[in-house]
């Protein structure tokens, strides 16, 4: 189990992402814009660093819905592959069974 404040800290992340999302795209527009003027462009690029960097999606880090734990997390199904493994030996998760040859 990952410490809680990891957690917290990401879910916050999170959520600062989603409330950014709109204004980063639209500068990102502007800088990315062949047609944008050096100076549009510097004002942007302005604008985009005084942003929060938590407010960045690249660092939001994909931790499992149970447990919390950062690494080996399936994005299909969004847990860790420990989690994985006891749900799929109890038979919670549909159509994927033990394969044995």
């Amino acid at each position: 189990m990952a410490k809680i404040s990891k957690i917290v800290k990401n879910n916050e992340r999170k959520r600062m992402v989603a409330q950014y999302a709109e204004r980063r795209a639209d500068l990102k527009k502007i800088i990315n814009n062949p047609n944008s003027s050096v100076e549009q462009v510097d004002e942007a690029v302005a604008k985009l660093q005084k942003l929060p960097r938590n407010a960045s999606p690249i660092r939001v880090r994909n931790r499992c819905a149970m447990t919390g734990r950062p690494r080996a997390v399936y994005r299909k199904f969004g847990i860790a592959r420990t989690a994985f493994r006891d749900l799929a030996l109890q038979g919670q998760i549909p159509g994927v069974v033990k394969s044995s040859w």
